[in-house]
C-alpha cells in the first residue's frame, strides 16, 4: 500500500498533542484532508503550515537574528567589566570568534550547518582544551550570553530554554576545578 504524501496545500493529519486551538474557519470543508486513518492514533485535521514546527533559528530572526544576537554578545564581552576575564581568554581582534559563533549557533538553532560544513563537527569542548576555564570564566561568558538573551527579541519560552541550554553548555565548557 502507497503511503500518503502530502501536496501543496494539502493538510496533514497529526496526532493530538497540546497545541493552541486553532480557529475554525481554518479548518473549512474547503481545506483538502488527509486520508483518516494513521495507525489508530488520534488524530486531527490541520493544515500543513500548523504541522510543522517554526525553528528557533527562524524564531531568532534566521541569519540576521542570529549575526544581531552574536553580535551583541560579543560587544558586551568587548567592553563590559563583567566580562573582563573571558576577554583576556580571547584575541585581541573578535572577528574570527564572532564568526564562528554564529556560523556554530546557526546549526544549533535550526538553520544551515554552517559550521559544520567549514569545520566538521564542532568538538567543542576539545576545541576550547587549550583555554583555562574555571568558574569565573562561565559565569563571565553566561553574564554576555544571558544579557544578549534578554535583549533579543523572542518568546519567553525560548528565551528561558535558550538560557538553560546555554548554561549546561557553558558548565560543559569548564576545564578547570573550583
Amino acid at each position: 500500500m502507497r503511503e500518503w504524501q502530502p501536496t501543496r496545500g494539502a493538510v496533514a493529519r497529526i496526532a493530538v498533542l497540546p497545541l493552541p486551538i486553532l480557529a475554525p474557519q481554518l479548518l473549512a470543508a474547503s481545506i483538502p484532508r488527509a486520508p483518516s486513518s494513521r495507525r489508530g492514533l488520534p488524530v486531527t485535521d490541520v493544515p500543513l503550515f500548523f504541522a510543522f514546527p517554526v525553528t528557533h533559528y527562524q524564531e531568532l530572526g534566521g541569519e540576521a537574528g542570529i549575526r544581531a544576537l552574536v553580535d551583541r554578545f560579543y560587544t558586551l564581552m568587548d567592553t563590559a567589566p563583567e566580562a573582563v576575564n573571558v576577554r583576556a581568554l580571547h584575541a585581541n581582534s573578535l572577528k574570527v570568534s564572532r564568526e564562528k559563533l554564529f556560523l556554530f549557533l546557526t546549526g544549533w538553532t535550526g538553520g544551515p550547518d554552517l559550521y559544520v560544513e567549514q569545520f566538521g563537527h564542532p568538538k567543542i569542548r576539545m576545541r576550547h582544551f587549550p583555554f583555562a576555564i574555571g568558574a569565573r570564566e562561565r559565569d563571565e561568558w553566561l553574564w554576555c550570553m544571558d544579557q544578549a538573551l534578554t535583549e533579543h527579541a523572542m518568546s519567553e519560552e525560548l528565551r528561558g530554554y535558550l538560557m538553560l541550554r546555554m548554561h549546561q553548555l557553558a558548565e560543559h565548557m569548564r576545564n578547570q576545578p573550583e
